[in-house]
């Protein structure tokens, strides 16, 4: 995981934050990939990205064989995303205040350290099912406490470690190592589960927190100052003051507001749609359930897809706001397309498109934001944002499963309602100013 500290020392209750982002630095010499210490991160954190794979399939798989309960596994996965929801933008404003890269670092050992415990309980008590499942909860809800310091941290040091030239290429890069990973985790996950066992694969992901840790501390610390709090004012109230600096910052940019809340909504609108998904590949498409993990490989590979096309095109200014729009469009134009097909290789295409979009959009998306964000208010920023973009996806998946159970899993219909909300609110979003402005920024 990352962090970094700001450079702006405050005398006063209250601080004015700069409008103008400042200029991205070339990190580290010349090396493989983009710049050497860009480089190091990127390893590292692919490594660890597939452990987490093969942690997660280890873990989903043990708890179905041992209880049998979708329930179970529908309460953990929702108490492994809360607290990014919740901490993110506290994640963020510590991410301003210390090293960003020393904050990806101890996450990193704190997450190896935490499956590693779970890992030496899964052998030496394998059949203390109760305290292994309060286990797991408990090592859940920490990797998601450190997920909500780590993510705001790594995508605010990025622009520090490379050239500002090439932070699309890196986000790209990064993206696409991200979704691989978990495409082939999809892939071979259930395999090596079968062949290797649980225990065996916590123990790979512990080992490669620790491989990643290695790596973050490789990298020299962006050493900031951090503002002084006054003497009349708690630490803690001024760095709740600073995590409100940093919603102020985002809320008068006012295209960036916009764009997120948009943004966060047709997330949302995204959410019945999954939880229904497997229904719609069962009920509707009349095939095996080896299709459902075709089906989201198609998603994964052209997302991936996308993220190439991001870095290769290097769209800016209007060119790259008519080249988001354009995929923005076409998102749910894709995704609702399934409420018409009913053979699976034509829904192959559909998605596959449908990853492209997104894919397209996630890198530029990314790249504005951290170009556009003065260094001292971008774990702020990105805190906010990932709340943002997520905040509204449990609640969304919660509403996927009634809406379901109201309808008798008519997954067409859930698909053509999503799909048609989606479409208005984008239309309305490239509609406004203030949107195709901030996607036109340079």
């Amino acid at each position: 995981m990352e962090s970094t500290e700001t450079t702006t020392t405050e005398t006063t209750t209250t601080e004015t934050l700069p409008n103008a982002p400042l200029e991205a630095k070339p990190a580290g010499r010349s090396g493989l990939f983009i710049s050497r210490d860009f480089s190091l991160l990127f390893l590292g954190q692919t490594i660890s990205q597939l452990g987490t794979q093969a942690y997660s399939i280890a873990m989903l798989y043990w708890l179905m064989e041992r209880t049998g309960s979708a329930s179970l596994m529908g309460f953990l996965m929702t108490a492994s995303t809360l607290p990014g929801v919740f901490l993110g933008p506290f994640g963020g404003t510590f991410a301003d205040r210390t090293s960003r890269i020393r904050i990806v670092l101890v996450c990193d050992l704190l997450a190896g350290s935490g499956i590693g415990v779970l890992t030496l309980a899964l052998w030496l008590r394998p059949d203390a099912t109760q305290v292994l499942i309060v286990l797991i909860f408990a090592v859940s809800i920490l990797l998601g406490v450190i997920r909500s310091f780590f993510a705001p941290a790594i995508s605010a040091v990025i622009p520090d470690l490379v050239p500002k030239g090439r932070l699309a290429a890196a986000n790209s890069l990064s993206q696409f190592a991200s979704q691989a990973t978990v495409t082939v985790g999809q892939a071979i996950g259930g395999v090596l589960y079968q062949h290797l066992g649980a225990p065996l694969l916590f123990l790979v992901n512990s080992i490669s927190y620790f491989i990643a840790g290695g790596a973050s501390a490789l990298i020299p610390r962006d050493e900031r100052q951090r503002s002084a709090a006054p003497v009349d004012v708690h630490p803690f109230r001024h760095f709740l003051r600073e995590t409100a600096e940093g919603l102020r910052w985002v809320w008068a940019q006012k295209g960036l507001r916009d764009f997120m809340l948009g943004v966060s909504l047709i997330n949302f609108l995204g959410m019945p749609g999954t939880v229904l998904f497997p229904f719609y590949v069962k009920l509707y498409l009349h095939v095996r359930p080896q299709w459902y993990g075709f089906l989201l490989a198609a998603i994964g590979i052209g997302v991936v897809t996308g993220f190439v096309l991001a870095g290769t095109l290097r769209l800016t200014g209007r060119s790259r706001a008519r080249g988001v729009m354009t995929a923005m469009v076409l998102y749910p134009v894709c995704f609702g397309a399934l409420a018409l097909i009913r053979t699976a290789p034509l829904a192959v295409v559909a998605l596959f498109a449908g990853g492209i979009t997104l894919g397209v959009i996630n890198v530029y998306l990314i790249t504005l934001i951290q170009a556009g964000t003065p260094s001292e208010v971008r774990g702020r920023v990105m805190g906010l944002v990932g709340t943002l973009g997520g905040g509204l996806v449990p609640l969304g998946m919660t509403l996927g499963g009634i809406v379901g159970d109201l309808t008798n899993k008519n997954a067409p219909l859930v698909f053509a309602v999503s799909a048609g909300t989606a479409l208005c609110v984008t239309l309305f979003m490239i509609s406004s100013r203030s949107c195709r402005e901030f996607l036109a920024t340079d």
